[in-house]
């Protein structure tokens, strides 16, 4: 089973989201993808995502986060002790997002999305300082992400395996290039 987590203001429906629901489907495991939409708030977001995954035997279980969806795979990852592929994630939220407290949009509608000061609180918590086991997480980062510095993310998941892409955007274009290594790693080929 693999858990998919979008990053802030994004949906099920972004691209990478998109190609991963399409891959697994084209090898016959639509069934096998779970891609919520998650609330703004990074306390219920982790409550949806916990009580999707109850049940699922951790050795069936990765996770795919973008972004701030990185930082959640992370958190649940060392929580419950599945895989996690991560994707420009996310490394120190609190201090990126702050200043995206308000009423924005999301990016794939225009739903109304707001962004609580409460939130960054509940980042805070989310925090891993040290991943505790790198062999558990595959890093995808790109050198050309305008968001956020992919230097961060390599420091922060040393010893983890690491794609490091020349230039690219804090979307990853060229992601479904890199779809079956990650799904590899969640452990998809082995089983389809």
């Amino acid at each position: 089973m693999i858990l998919y987590l979008h990053g802030f203001r994004s949906s099920p429906q972004s691209m990478k989201a998109r190609v991963v629901g399409e891959r697994m489907a084209a090898l016959g495991l639509a069934d096998q993808v779970l891609s919520p939409q998650l609330p703004a708030s990074p306390k219920l977001a982790m409550e949806l995502a916990l009580s999707l995954i109850e049940g699922i035997p951790v050795d069936e279980l990765s996770i795919i986060g973008s972004s701030l969806g990185g930082y959640y795979a992370t958190w649940l990852a060392e929580r419950i002790g599945c895989r996690a592929v991560l994707l420009n994630p996310a490394v120190v939220p609190s201090l990126d997002l702050d200043q995206h407290v308000g009423v924005t949009t999301q990016y794939h509608s225009d739903q109304p999305f707001e962004f609580k000061r409460e939130y960054i609180d509940e980042l805070r918590a989310l925090e891993v300082p040290k991943i505790s086991k790198p062999e558990r997480y595959f890093l995808i980062a790109a050198t050309g992400d305008e968001v956020l510095d992919y230097r961060d993310m390599v420091a922060h998941y040393q010893g983890a395996r690491q794609h490091i892409i020349e230039g690219s955007d804090h979307a990853i274009s060229a992601f479904p290039r890199y779809v079956d290594a990650v799904l590899d790693f969640c452990g998809v080929g082995a089983r389809a």
